[in-house]
């Protein structure tokens, strides 16, 4: 089963290939806010300007091939107790336990790094459903639904919103300690 051999690292100028693979493919890509890649050069860029500056965003891999992201955006000021989880994986990897599998890896990650960080947050657009079932086999907890809340691919947008504390009591933060 390709999710056993999940893991996650930081990108790579050398994963230009593989990206443009999942991050041009507009099924990856139309419930995220990345625009779909259209070249090569503009997967490059992305990478050195996007993914490698940023210091949480990882890529999901499967024998070191990057086959997907996950990205964590700490807030700041009164409001670094929180950050924002996001993810995505190539349409073909779909269905196979990778996403959740990648999500419970960098929760585990994430806590650690960030002593002071309470809460990890994630909104998915309410059709897809996939992503909600990743954050509840993660661990999550739905919140609530957060009525045309964000525009998204240049259209109004329900959202749902999930969080887990560091203090939570749940699979994915016990598997921390």
């Amino acid at each position: 089963m390709d999710s056993e051999r999940v893991t996650f690292r930081p990108f790579r100028v050398s994963d230009v290939d593989d990206f443009i693979l999942w991050a041009g493919d507009e099924q990856v890509t139309r419930t995220i806010r990345w625009k779909t890649i259209t070249s090569k050069e503009e997967a490059l860029t992305f990478i050195k300007e996007v993914c490698i500056p940023h210091h949480f965003c990882r890529s999901i891999c499967i024998d070191d091939r990057s086959i997907g992201f996950v990205l964590v955006i700490r807030w700041s000021g009164a409001d670094r107790h929180k950050a924002d989880i996001g993810y995505g994986v190539a349409a073909k990897h779909w269905g196979q336990g990778i996403a959740t599998k990648a999500v419970k890896m960098v929760i585990s990650e994430v806590f650690k790094d960030f002593p002071d960080l309470v809460r990890l947050q994630a909104f998915a657009v309410v059709e897809n459903i996939a992503s909600q079932r990743v954050l509840e086999k993660a661990g999550f907890t739905r919140e609530g639904l957060l009525r045309k809340y964000t525009f998204l691919k240049g259209q109004l947008k329900d959202l749902v919103i999930y969080s887990l504390l560091s203090t939570d009591s749940n699979g994915a933060v016990d598997d921390m300690v």
